[in-house]
Order: C-alpha cells, then structure tokens, then sequence
C-alpha cells in the first residue's frame, strides 16, 4: 500500500493515476492536506480531482476510478418528470434562475447530508471556497423558483465545457430534478457532452448517469476546458432541449 502524500498550500497535487486503487484502504483517495483557495480548486478540477471531506478530518483529496458521469444525450426524462416539467413550464410563478442566489444553494445543500451520511460534507470552510470560486464565475448554481421562494437547485462547478456536478437540495417534490433538468437543457444547449457526478449512486443511474474510466474522464476534461464554455442563463426555449425528444423509461 503506497503511502498517502501530504500537501501543504501551494503544492501541486499528485497525479491523479496515482490514487489509491481498490485494493488500499480508501480507493479513489489521492491526497491530503494542502489550501482550498480558487487557484487551488480550479487546479484541482482541472485535473478530476475534487475535495471531499467531513469536519473532523484534513482536506482530503479524491480522483475515483471509475468516475460517474452523467453524458447530458443519455438523460432520462422518464414519464413522470416529462409531466412534472410540463405541468411546471405553464405555470405561472414557475421559473428556473441561475446565479440568482447561491449562497442559499450552498446553504440549503449543506443541510442536506448525501445518501449514507449521518452528517454533512460541505462544511463551513467548503462553504467559504466555493463562494469564493462563485466569485471568480468557476461555481454555479441552478434553482428552481416557485410563488418567488427557492424551492430546489443545485451547484456546479464549471471550467470551460468541463461542469462538474456538487451537490443538489430540494424543499418541494422533484424541485432538485427540475434543476438538473434544466442544467442538462442548458449543457445541450452549449455542447457540453457530460456533466461530472464524482460518485455512484442509484439515483443518478436512474436518470442515466453511468461509470467510465479516470482516463478518459481526464481526456475528456483536458479538452473541455480549453473550449468555449455555456452562458450561465437560463432561457424558457431551452426546454426544448429535453421536450421536444420522446418520453424515456417507466412512469
């Protein structure tokens, strides 16, 4: 088992090949230590690595192997949700903004602890460097606003056509699903070809996120961001993105 290397702020972060594998202790693993600033981050993302950690523990450091990734043209707009974006596109009072008021995402996602978690991973400092990211225009967040109360959303990091997925929250039934939906209807519309999901999880395979290998999600990040990356608006023809296709999946 290869030790775990320990930064400290401003070093360079390891290779991401050289995260632990499925035979060490925590694979997918790659660091510890080191500086949540902007600089830092995007560094990170740059290179699929993302911070991921609990209050009590260092910054630890992550590149999975696999990685899960939703490919924005295999989204699966299933019955139901078809109806529920219908129902919620002709309704007045139903919007979806983007960057209209991010802390409230961050807040609201960090209340929401991930499936298996007893307690939150966007902690307090997470907090402060991704705000200080949505300053710098790397972070975004996509809501979704019902009667002019934030009902759902989630937050993105974007380099490029690279956007990597955070965390999602929601407060009324299939807001957070609006907001990925329309994160899709945006990526489509601006040739973004994946969105990252860091992790596995039933969920996100239900609306057709899959595994592929580090590799080729490094290649694919390496590429994507040097290109010219989405307007972060959202318009209401964009909709079309998703219904205008044919229904997908079970009810």
């Amino acid at each position: 088992m290869q030790q775990l290397p320990w930064l400290e702020p401003g070093d360079a972060l390891p290779d991401p090949a050289s995260a632990w594998g499925e035979h060490d202790p925590v694979p997918g693993l790659l660091a510890a230590g080191g500086a949540l600033d902007v600089d830092t981050l995007v560094h990170a993302y740059g290179r699929c690595v993302f911070p991921w950690f609990s209050e009590d523990q260092p910054i630890l450091w992550w590149s999975p192997d696999p990685r899960m990734v939703l490919q924005v043209a295999e989204f699966r707009l299933h019955r139901s949700l078809r109806k529920t974006l219908a129902r919620f596109t002709q309704t007045a009072g139903c919007e979806v903004r983007i960057d209209h008021d991010f802390a409230s995402v961050i807040a609201a996602c960090s209340q929401s602890p991930r499936t298996g978690q007893s307690g939150t991973w966007i902690v307090p400092d997470m907090v402060q460097a991704y705000m200080a990211m949505h300053r710098a225009g790397h972070a975004h967040s996509v809501e979704t606003w019902i009667d002019g109360k934030l009902a759902g959303g989630l937050y993105c990091v974007g380099l490029g056509r690279a956007v990597f997925g955070e965390s999602m929250f929601t407060r009324r039934p299939d807001a957070s699903k609006i907001a990925l939906a329309a994160l899709v209807c945006l990526c489509r519309r601006f040739q973004v070809k994946m969105i990252d999901c860091q992790q596995n999880t039933s969920h996100l395979a239900s609306l057709g996120a899959r595994e592929i290998s580090r590799s080729r999600f490094v290649a694919h990040v390496a590429r994507a961001r040097e290109q010219q990356g989405p307007q972060w608006h959202f318009e209401p023809v964009y909709w079309a993105e998703l219904l205008s296709a044919r229904p997908s999946g079970p009810t």
